[in-house]
Parts: structure tokens; sequence; C-alpha cells
């Protein structure tokens, strides 16, 4: 099997990012349920630009199969998908790792993410030493000290 390889992304990657947000069987968002929560490429391209979002992919040969995004703002874990042709290959431990270590150097003490209740996400963290802080009717909120 090929290894996945991890780089920085950039404002260049959001169509394939896009791509691979929409594709998601799990906490799935249309183009335009992400337009209604105002993320579109401007909003997070500005973002990235700005440095307040941590971003990165994760390659199989040359295609994009995962992407992360992490805010130092608030040490939340923004985003984290694979595209399900990919799963279980190993880019979202890379993705995570590089998301926690990015946020720790940017000085955050504890980082924080939200996941649908019933997704294999949730086990997905657990198993990487994040702990449940809550949830809601929906979600399920989660910490991970740096």
């Amino acid at each position: 099997m090929i290894k996945p390889v991890l780089r920085r992304a950039t404002v260049a990657d959001l169509p394939e990012i896009t791509r691979i947000r929409t594709s998601v069987r799990e906490n799935h968002l249309s183009v335009e349920d992400m337009a209604a929560r105002g993320i579109t490429h401007e909003t997070t391209a500005a973002r990235m630009l700005s440095g307040e979002l941590g971003s990165w992919v994760a390659t199989i040969g040359n295609q994009i199969a995962a992407f992360a995004f992490a805010d130092k703002t608030n040490g939340n874990l923004w985003a984290l998908f694979t595209h399900p042709a990919h799963e279980g290959k190993g880019c979202g431990t890379i993705l995570l790792a590089a998301c926690e270590t990015w946020l720790k150097d940017q000085g955050v003490e504890t980082a924080v993410l939200d996941t649908a209740k019933d997704s294999k996400a949730v086990a997905f963290y657990g198993a990487r030493g994040w702990t449940i802080d809550g949830s809601d009717e929906h979600d399920v909120f989660m910490r991970k000290v740096l």
C-alpha cells in the first residue's frame, strides 16, 4: 500500500478540498450548506493567507486524498476529512498529528473539536487521546491537552 504524504495546503488546493468535503458519508455538507455557514473558497482562502488557519493535505500518488484545517485563534480542529476511497490508509492520522503539533507550536494548550454523535470520528479521535467534553442532540464536543 502506498503511504500518504503530508504537505501544507495552498489556496490552489481549495477546489479539490471542496470535492473531498462534499464526498464524505458522515458529517456531509454540500457547497450550498457550507456557503450558508459562511464557508466559501474566498473566506477560507482569506483565513489561510492571514495565518489564522493551519492547513494540510495528505496525498496518495499525485491525488489529494484528505485535508485538515486547524484554527489557532481558538484551538479548534476546524476540519479533517478523508475521501471515502482513501479511508483507512493513514491520512487522518498524519493530518491530525500535523494539526496538533502546529496548534501547540502556536501556543494553544488545549485543542477542541466537534463532530457528529454517530460518526466514526468519535472513536478515531478517542483512540488518539481526545476526550469527550460534552454533547448536544447532534454533536459530541471533544478536547485534548497538547
